[in-house]
């Protein structure tokens, strides 16, 4: 099969590499075909015929290089002829070939970019196998690529110094038609020689590649010519071999004629059969080296795909990190540069501005005026310097966006810029210089102007205008400022909204990241829980076969109970015939003992019957509900099976779930983590757009800056103010900087922080992983010891086996004593009888012998008394032995039972110890330094409190008392009271340790936890016990109350609990260093898994660039392609099915007729048929193995074309989903910061209204407090005017009173009119204050109106003011937007450049993470090999110990049965003694022996007590040696698992291991355990049965022993049934060994018949190779058809891309066509206007007459003869417009009335009829009849007819397929040619005399058809006028033939 498929595959390789190489040359041939048809536009051809050769040339070298691909092909085809060896050789050489040499040809391309990479990815596309022809043409193949390379690169250089060229030339021009009187002409100079040697190099680099091209082509000419001839010798070389080979073949085939012949025969065939052996061993080499040439070639692959891949990584980093250098020192090159030209040109302003003053204050001359407007035009010529300068900055920037790629025109434009830089600077020195000529020019009008003062009025006036206009121009200026400062606003809006975005998508991306560890997480956790449920799994799967192997216990235990319920049944029914026989005989002998004894003996004796009786039915009743329980327990098993069954299948139908769920959450999470990828590289591209916005936003805000620095040139101070201030934004900026280095450094940090953070957690749940498996090994410790208990119970119970076997034993002796008491019965029993004879004889003299032999009886029948006595004592002491046996039986199951849940309590407890460990000790410190208190309290009171203390210590001494008893006694209940003791407070968890009991019930149930219990507790019971101690010595302390003994306890104290403190640390580091080192493993683990993680996602990443690069360089393309492949492919497929088909019909009638020809050929012809017949059926099978790999393939090939279909379709889904979320997220963007614009505009609206409202309030305020101060001022004035009147009455009246005083008693009636006056002045003051209080009410009122007034006069003013502050604060606004422009141009320039290095540092970072994650996989994969032997090793050493043990095991569980078996064997010897001895005393003491043998029965059962527990100490001694030897070995394999701990799987591993073997290890327990239960109710069933059997036996032998014979011959059929029973066993174990024997021989008989059919299937093997190598020679040449059809097949669908691509051709030369089809419209047109102004010089010249002709025709008429004058009368009377009957009638009235004069002559004689409209054409009989003159007449006439219009020219007559389009250069040429093909036909009809008239009449003459018609006076314009030729194109040079041969082809 392997060589099979090696000839297969060398077979395809080598046709795979034909179609490649020819598929490569054919491809270059017709791109260089294209390349040739499209670089003609270039070519400048002057004829039509130059074309034909130059394209018939192509075509001839396209012709010979497909001829020499079908030379290949033929010798492809000759190869496939010769042997296998040959060909497999051949092919292992062109596939290392193809591996070496590269592609054999190149596709030239063009000029245009897109072209070549279209060209050049189609071409990598292909298999880069080599042409056949190309061997060792390594260094001429990688000339002509490096040539292409060149001529590709220096073609782009040439185009973009033509565009240079043109951009400079535009420069130029606009230079020169700006600043035309500057003085820049040198400038100009300069720039124009540049460009003239600029186009000598392009001339000249042209030349150098025109000439490179001619070498390179004639190169490769001779190459093809040298490759032609190789193939042509080796087709020769072939073609004699092949002749060779057939002239042997013939003469080898030809009739063997000879003997010699014949015998030459035998040996051809043993040489063909050697050559064929060696030619299997060649093809096995060959298939070899093939798979590993294929291994090879697919690593090399591999790794230079990875190579590729990471150089084109770093190419693409280094490319962008040049870009963005070279950009950003650009744009600082260009900031300082326009920086410096802001500054000098506010210098040169304000220089001006100096100057204009000192005009201005001159004012005096108009010269100044005129050189101010001269100063103005300057700046506007440098206002359009800084333009242009801004034009080619973006011209520049446009060239650096369009060819970032190429270095080489990057630094050349640099140059370029340095030069136009320089050219700048020369400008700008050159306008220094004008303003020094300008000085100069103001000294000299300062003279000029003392002249002209008188000028000054006009001059004030002009001033003043431009004063105007200066002051418009500032308002506009103004205006322009305002709307700048809006686009910067919303400019500023856009940044900060693009600038927020940036930081969402940040957010985003680090949210994204977060998620993707959080679902690494989970994963993990996932593969966690996954691992935990096929360790669930597992577990219950062994819980399933434990209960299948327990039902099967039961099902081996209940057919064991039921043979013994059988067998008891059979002996029941034996022991009641036995029964029932001897109650016959009992009633026999009481009949005949009434004779001798009494009736109480039969009734004792019955009654004794009777008890054994109910005894027997006892133990059947017994028997049998013990059957029934086996029964019942046997259902019970079967329903806990099923139900276990149940269970599993539930669980495992659980597991199945719970691994859908996994592996659909695994799912979802990668759909998850794909999607995540595929966000993020929407947000890298949504990144990388926003990038490019801000770009152009950049771009957009330079050019604005641009603007508003031409704006700010006119004012210097402003300029110099923002420098001031973009100094201090520069220092802001520095600022912002270094915050925001601290705010990364804080990052940083708190980045640290959180990694401490994490890696504090993680070690946390290393120290509880630690800590879980810490109780794993206490857990392994535990069953350990439960399997060495378990042991120790299977040693137990061969002790208790080995005692039922000796009581077996027993059993058997009192069988054999039955017997010989039956056999003395049946002698009694002859004895009677002869007795009864003799006394049925009537003897009287015999009664004295009567009497003897009376006597006799009775002393035999008291000695039978006598052994029956002994034998009824025996058998109660037996009874008694088996009694005590069933009591210690019980004593120790009942032992056992409480040991067992002892062990469960102190396991529960032991794990409750151990957690409170450390609390009971703090308890007892607590306690201690209570006691210490105490002490210091109580060192007063020490009579009162030492009694109590002494009770304690004596109680704790009583404790320690017992406690030490019941160790000396039984251990257990030690550990049971300490355990009571130590957890009296712990009663709150005994749910825990419920659970926990639940969950170990398994392991508890084994007998494991004895020893390590024991030990524990002891060692905690001495723990306790010393703290005990430390505890009675400080009461015995506080008993003394000793005054210096307190600081010496205080130290002691302090130092043991210093002592514990230490021991307490020590255990936690060791806890630290073990949770230190998993954490370390788990590390591990998680970065292997990170690293595995992170190889996934760059491979994903890898195959997504894959196919965006494949759906990016071949959308569409490659789906026709891909169609086209599948449409061939099925095809082949169709045609091997077919083929197949044809040659299984083949097969299929050879068979018949070999069939036939078997049935018809007699017998010696009989063996050959069938051989034949053998071989073409292995043929046979061998095609249907053909058939279905060939199937197999196609259905493989099928479904790869199916995958690549649904992987284009969903990548085109894709595609579309993601255009289309990218137009919706920038259409949202776009609506965002259209919102954000809007709402920062309605922020700014609002805050201003806040503003004016705010001010509003305070001018509320102040008229308030206004209003209020006049409120005040008023009600001030209001009391003051009260109070003066009041005043001036009270003094009034005080001094009226003062006066009136003494004259008040003279005169009472004088003070009444006083006070009359005085009430009427008070109302006249009343009244005036009235009127006082209303003017004041009415000021107030105006006063209030008038403040009224002055608040809406203050609002306006406020309103004004508020105008004039908004104005302000615009003007802020604008310059603060600028400032805050600059810095977030500076923040943006400072965050790329930050971002690059960023990125840089981090792709470095990751290129080194990278490196060292594999150069750690490898060291950890080493290290996991050394550790893996290392645990191989420790894994060895631990069986070995392992070995040794059970070895030592099982030599002292050997030792003590032996030692147990002696013992048991003493003791039945001293039972022995003792029963004889018992029996001696009966006889000679009687009842007061008894007594003693009962006390010597207790002593000696007390010694044998004390002895049995000096054993059981002595084996609890050798058990804990054993304990000892195994915690060592413990402790050894505890360190080797501390260094086996660094590998987390192989622990993982080795634990399961363990929990298998421990779970077989309680299989086995519990089947012990099962075991001990049976036997121990077999031994109270047998000691039952042995009771009541004995007891039968001692009646049966007192009294039936007359049933002797009967029940021998009862036990010899029961011993011929046990006979046959073993004689049964012994043959069916003789059948088992002879079937093992026939089996082994079966297998002998097997391995022989597996070496013959070996042997057989080697010879149809070799027999079926050299089928297989005809049929290979087949496969070949089948192959080689493939190929070639494979080859027309590639070569026809290079025909068709040719076809298509001259389609596109043909399209563009039908554009072409149509074009000039429009200018031949158009020339007709001028045709036509030149045919008019024809028309109207002849219908203008035919009112005139010529004198040169009219002399002529008169000089004719009268040199030609009398009879002809009338014909020249008719052609003068046509000349002068006489129609000719007019002639006629002159004619016949000359002739009638004779006119005489020369008139009647020249009127006189019939004409000749003349058809004007269809003149004839003069013959050449004619002309030789015929004078000139008649001729010429006849030639007059023709061409005076009226001509017809020209014809136009189809479209069908010029759109020939292979013409090519006429260019500019030939049109004219070919438009002439085609003028005169198409009017060939009127060129006889043209004038002569009318080309001499307008040159611009379209009467051309052909150059060859159309020479023997024409005239001597026709000549040929063609040169001026354009003419339109179908030129004629052979068949083989059209295009459509070139698309029929290559279709035929």
């Amino acid at each position: 099969m392997s060589s099979w498929l090696g000839g297969i595959s060398s077979g395809l390789g080598q046709s795979l590499g034909q179609v490649g190489g020819s598929l490569s040359s054919f491809t270059g041939q017709i791109s260089n075909f294209t390349k040739d048809m499209l670089l003609e536009g270039v070519e400048e051809v002057g004829d039509a015929a130059t074309e034909l050769q130059v394209s018939n040339t192509k075509l001839v070298d396209i012709e010979a290089a497909f001829a020499s691909q079908k030379s290949e092909v033929e010798i492809s085809h000759l190869k496939a002829r010769q042997s296998g060896l040959q060909e497999e050789f051949h092919n292992l050489q062109h596939s290392a070939q193809s591996a070496s040499v590269g592609p054999a040809m190149l596709p030239v391309t063009t000029s245009s970019s897109t072209t070549t990479s279209s060209s050049v990815s189609s071409y990598m596309s292909r298999p880069s196998a080599s042409h056949q022809g190309f061997h060792g043409d390594e260094m001429d193949l990688s000339d002509v690529i490096w040539s292409q390379q060149e001529i590709n690169r220096l073609s782009t250089e040439v185009v973009r110094l033509e565009a240079e060229a043109a951009h400079w030339r535009r420069m130029s021009q606009a230079s020169t038609a700006g600043a035309a009187g500057n003085g820049d002409q040198g400038e100009v100079l300069k720039l124009q020689r540049t460009v003239t040697e600029l186009r000598e190099e392009m001339s000249r680099e042209v030349d150098e590649h025109q000439h490179e091209l001619a070498a390179l082509q004639d190169a490769q000419r001779q190459k093809m010519a040298d490759i032609t001839r190789r193939h042509r010798d080796d087709l020769a070389e072939y073609e004699e071999r092949i002749e060779e080979l057939e002239e042997q073949m013939h003469s080898g085939g030809g009739p063997v004629s000879s003997p010699s012949d014949a015998s030459k025969l035998p040996e051809l065939q043993k040489a063909i059969s050697s050559l064929q052996e060696a030619a299997d061993q060649r093809e096995k080499q060959l298939a070899e080296l093939s798979a590993n040439l294929e291994e090879a070639r697919t690593k090399q692959a591999s790794l230079q795909l990875e190579k590729d891949e990471v150089q084109e990584e770093n190419t693409g980093l280094l490319q962008n990190y040049t870009r963005l250098q070279a950009s950003v020192t650009e744009l600082q090159t260009r900031v300082q540069e326009q920086e410096g030209k802001s500054l000098q040109k506010a210098q040169l302003d304000h220089e001006i501005q100096v100057l204009r003053k000192n005009l201005a204050a001159a004012e005096k001359e108009i010269e100044g005026l005129k050189s101010m407007a001269g100063a103005e035009p300057k700046e506007e010529v440098e206002h359009a310097d800084i333009l242009e300068l801004n034009t080619i900055i973006g011209t520049l920037r446009q060239e650096k966006e369009v060819l970032e790629q190429e270095k080489l025109s990057l630094q050349e434009r640099l140059e370029m810029s340095e030069e136009q830089i320089v050219s700048n600077n020369e400008a700008e020195s050159g306008d220094t210089e004008s303003l020094e000529d300008l000085k100069a020019a103001l000294e000299r009008r300062e003279k000029a102007l003392r002249n002209t003062e008188e000028e000054r009025d006009t001059l004030v006036s002009e001033l003043e205008e431009l004063d105007r206009q200066n002051q418009e121009a500032t308002q506009h200026m103004i205006s322009v400022k305002e709307q700048l400062s809006g686009q910067l606003r919303e400019a500023e809006a856009e940044l900060t909204g693009l600038t927020a975005e940036l930081n969402t998508t940040k957010d985003q991306k680090r949210a994204l990241e977060q998620e993707l560890e959080t679902q690494k997480e989970k994963v993990s956790q996932s593969a966690f829980t996954l691992n935990d449920l096929h360790m669930g799994k597992q577990e219950l799967e062994r819980a399933v076969k434990e209960l299948k192997d327990k039902l099967g216990h039961a099902q081996k235990q209940s057919r064991e109970a039921r043979g013994e319920i059988t067998e008891l049944k059979k002996t029941f029914q034996e022991r009641e015939e036995q029964l029932s026989v001897a109650k016959a005989e009992l009633d026999q002998a009481g009949d005949r003992g009434a004779e001798a004894q009494g009736s109480q003996e039969k009734e004792r004796e019955l009654s004794e019957l009777r008890r054994e009786f109910d005894e027997m039915r006892s133990s059947q009743e017994k028997a049998l509900s013990e059957d029934y329980e086996l029964k019942m327990e046997n259902r019970r098993l079967k329903g806990e099976s099923e139900q276990a069954a149940g269970e599993a299948e539930e669980l495992t139908k659980q597991i199945q779930e719970s691994q859908a769920a996994v592996n659909r959450t695994v799912r979802e999470k990668e759909t998850r983590i794909e999607a995540l990828k595929l966000e993020k590289s929407q947000l890298e591209g949504e990144l990388e757009q926003a990038e490019r916005t801000l770009t152009e936003q950049g771009k957009q805000f330079q050019q604005t800056l641009e603007e508003l620095t031409r704006a700010r040139s006119m004012d210097a101070s402003a300029l110099q103010m923002e420098h001031e201030r973009a100094v201090k934004l520069n220092q802001e900026k520095d600022m912002e900087i270094g915050q925001l280095k601290r705010d990364a450094e804080q990052l940083a940090s708190d980045h640290r922080d959180t990694n401490e953070m994490l890696s504090i957690t993680v070690a946390g749940q290393k120290q509880l992983t630690d800590l879980l498996q810490e109780k794993d090994v206490f857990m392994d410790t535990l069953k350990q010891n439960a399997s060495d208990l378990q042991k120790e119970m299977e040693n137990s119970i061969l002790v208790v086996t080995k005692e039922a076997d000796a009581l077996k034993h027993t059993l058997e002796e009192k069988d054999k004593q039955l017997g010989g008491m039956k056999e003395k019965t049946s002698h009694l029993k002859e004895e009677i009888d002869r007795l009864r004879d003799q006394t049925s004889r009537p003897q009287p003299l015999s009664e004295p012998r009567t009497l003897d032999i009376i006597t006799e009886l009775e002393t035999e029948i008291t000695q039978l008394k006598s052994s029956r006595n002994g034998l009824e004592e025996e058998v109660q002491s037996l009874r008694r032995t088996m009694e005590e046996l069933q009591a210690s039986l019980l004593l120790s199951q009942q032992s056992v039972q409480a040991q067992q849940t002892e062990l469960e309590q102190s396991h529960a407890r032991l794990q409750q110890t151990t957690l409170n460990y450390d609390r009971l000790i703090h308890a007892r410190d607590g306690e201690i330094s209570g006691l210490q208190q105490a002490v210091d309290q109580l060192s007063g009171s020490r009579v009162r409190d030492s009694p109590p203390v002494q009770g304690e210590v004596i109680l704790q001494e009583e404790k320690t008392q017992t406690l030490n008893q019941e160790n000396g006694n039984e251990k257990h209940d030690l550990s049971k009271v300490e355990i009571d003791r130590l957890v009296r407070g712990i009663k709150e968890k005994e749910t825990e340790i419920s659970l926990l009991n639940e969950k170990n019930l398994s392991l508890t149930r084994q007998l494991d936890q004895l020893v390590v219990s024991r030990d524990e507790v002891g060692k905690l019971s001495q723990m306790i016990l010393q703290k005990d101690l430390e505890i009675q010595a400080l009461h015995a302390r506080m008993s003394m109350v000793g005054g210096g003994g307190h600081s010496q306890d205080v130290m002691f104290l302090q130092q043991q609990l210093q002592a514990y403190a230490v021991e307490r640390e020590q255990v936690l580091a060791v806890l630290n260093e073990k949770t230190r080192e998993n954490s370390q493993l788990r590390s591990d683990y998680h970065r292997l898994m990170d690293i595995m993680a992170g190889k996934e996602a760059a491979l994903l990443k890898l195959q997504q660039e894959n196919q965006r690069l494949s759906n990016m360089s071949d959308p569409s393309g490659s789906q026709e392609m891909f169609k086209e492949t599948i449409q061939n492919l099925s095809r082949i497929i169709r045609e091997k099915d077919i083929e197949i088909d044809a040659l299984t019909q083949k097969c299929q009638t050879l068979v018949t007729v070999l069939q036939s020809s078997a049935g018809e050929s007699g017998s010696g012809s009989g063996g050959v048929s069938s051989n034949q017949f053998e071989e073409l059926l292995q043929e046979r099978d061998t095609l249907k193995q053909q058939v279905k790999k060939m199937e197999e393939w196609k259905q493989q090939v099928i479904t790869t074309v199916k995958n690549m279909q649904h992987e284009s379709a969903q990548l085109q889904e894709e595609l579309i989903k993601l255009q289309g979320q990218v137009s919706a997220d920038s259409d949202c963007s776009s609506k965002l910061s259209v919102d954000y614009t809007g709402l920062i505009h309605s922020y700014e609206q609002k805050e201003r209204r806040l503003g004016s409202l705010s001010q509003e309030l305070a001018h509320v305020q102040q008229t308030i407090t206004q209003l209020s101060t006049t409120k005040e001022v008023l009600l001030g004035k209001l009391d003051s005017v009260a109070q003066t009147p009041e005043v001036v009455a009270a003094q009034a009246s005080g001094a009226s009173l003062t006066a009136d005083a003494p004259s008040h008693q003279t005169s009472p009636t004088a003070n009444y009119e006083r006070l009359q006056e005085e009430i009427v002045q008070l109302r006249i003051q009343l009244a005036e204050k009235e009127n006082i209080i209303k003017t004041l009410q009415e000021n107030n009122h105006r006063l209030s109106n008038s403040a009224s007034a002055t608040e809406s006069e203050q609002r306006s003013q406020a309103d004004e003011v508020r105008l004039v502050r908004g104005r302000l604060e615009a003007l802020q606004r604008s310059v603060r937007e600028k400032d805050l422009l600059i810095k977030s141009k500076g923040d943006q320039l400072s965050h790329v450049s930050e971002s690059l290095r960023n990125r840089e540092n981090d792709n470095e970072v990751l290129k080194q993470a990278v490196t060292n994650l594999k150069e750690r996989a490898l060291i950890l994969e080493m290290d996991g090999r050394t550790l893996k032997e290392e645990n191989e090793l420790v894994a060895s050493r631990s069986r070995e110990k392992e070995s040794e043990f059970r070895a030592l095991q099982e030599t002292n569980m050997q030792v003590s049965l032996l030692l147990r078996e002696k013992e048991f064997e003493l003791s039945a010897v001293s039972e022995k003694s003792a029963t004889v001895e018992r029996m001696l005393k009966d006889k000679e003491q009687g009842k007061s022996g008894e007594l003693n043998q009962l006390l010597n029965e207790l002593k000696s059962m007390q010694e044998k007590a004390f002895a049995f527990q000096q054993e059981r100490d002595q084996v609890m001694m050798a058990l804990k040696q054993k304990q000892m030897a195994t915690t060592a070995v413990q402790t050894e394999l505890q360190h080797m698992r501390d260094k086996e701990q660094r590998l987390n799987l192989e622990l993982e591993r080795l634990r399961n291991h363990l929990l298998e073997i421990e779970d077989s290890y309680t299989r086995e327990a519990l089947a012990a355990e099962d075991r001990e239960t049976e036997l121990r109710r077999r031994v109270a069933l047998l000691d039952n049965k042995l009771a009541t059997s004995s007891s039968a036996v001692e009646n049966a032998s007192q009294q039936a022993s007359m049933q002797v014979e009967s029940l021998q011959e009862q036990l010899t059929g029961v011993v011929k049934q046990r006979d046959e029973a073993l004689i049964r066993l012994r043959t069916s174990q003789e059948q088992v060994n002879q079937y093992a024997v026939s089996l082994s021989n079966l297998q002998m008989v097997l391995e022989q018949f597996q070496q013959e059919e070996k042997a057989m299937y080697s010879q149809e093997l070799d027999r079926h190779k050299k089928e297989k190598d005809e049929w290979k020679r087949k496969a070949v040449r089948l192959e080689d058809q493939a190929s070639s059809l494979q080859i027309n097949l590639d070569e026809a669908t290079a025909a068709l891309e040719s076809a298509s691509r001259l389609t596109d051709q043909l399209d563009l030369k039908e554009e072409q066509l149509d074009e000039l089809k429009k200018q031949v419209e158009i020339r007709q047109e001028m045709l036509e206007e030149a045919q008019k102004k024809l028309m109207i010089l002849l219908n203008s010249t035919e009112g005139k007459i010529d004198k040169v002709l009219m002399r002529n025709l008169f000089v004719g008429y009268f040199h030609t003869p009398k009879t002809k004058r009338a014909d020249v009368l008719r052609l003068m009377g046509s000349v002068l417009g006489l129609s000719r009957e007019d002639v006629d009638k002159m004619l016949g009235e000359d002739g009638r009335h004779g006119v005489t004069g020369w008139m009647s002559n020249w009127l006189g004689g019939k004409g000749a009829q003349s058809v004007p409209n269809t003149p004839p054409r003069p013959t050449s009989g004619q002309g030789l009849n015929s004078s000139f003159s008649a001729m010429f007449v006849k030639f007059l006439e023709i061409e005076s007819t009226p001509s017809l219009p020209a014809a136009k020219l189809p479209a069908h007559d010029i759109k020939a397929l292979g013409v090519p389009p006429p260019r500019r250069t030939n049109s004219a040429a070919s438009s002439g040619a085609a003028g005169a093909a198409a009017l060939g036909k009127r060129l006889g009809e043209s004038n002569p005399f009318l080309a001499a008239r307008s040159a611009a009449v379209p009467l051309l003459a052909g150059s060859s058809a159309g020479g023997s018609l024409g005239h001597l006076l026709m000549k040929p314009i063609s040169d001026a006028l354009p003419t339109f030729t179908p030129v004629p194109v052979s068949a083989e040079a059209s295009a459509g033939a070139v698309l029929k041969d290559l279709l035929k082809q």
